[in-house]
């Protein structure tokens, strides 16, 4: 019984040792698989998320300030027509008629 009891623990002694040797081999792999992703990352020359984020940032807020810059051309240009049309003198508003009814008055 000796004998079976010092087998079962030498077995036990090896299991033990294939086991700590396994795991530090997975250990290493993952280590190597880890490294081999960034190195293929890096020649891929993605853009980090923050750095990304940042750029949407700035494109929403030109976005938005493009927006507002054309709708406050649009109002200028309006108010711009309305003086215009308001100061022509009587001789320029029959001249303006007259074009709008005949654009080309040299083919009368």
């Amino acid at each position: 019984m000796q004998s079976e009891n010092r087998l079962l623990d030498d077995l036990a002694k090896i299991a033990g040792g294939a086991f700590s040797s396994f795991s530090t081999l997975k250990d290493e792999a993952e280590a190597r698989l880890h490294e081999k992703l960034e190195k293929i990352l890096v020649r891929m020359d993605l853009v980090k998320r923050d750095e990304f984020e940042a750029v949407q940032a700035l494109a929403i807020r030109a976005r938005e300030e493009n927006e507002a810059l054309a709708k406050q051309l649009n109002e200028l240009q309006a108010q711009l027509r309305a003086q215009l049309a308001g100061t022509a003198r009587p001789k320029q508003r029959k001249r303006r008629a007259a074009l709008k009814d005949n654009p080309n008055p040299k083919d009368d």
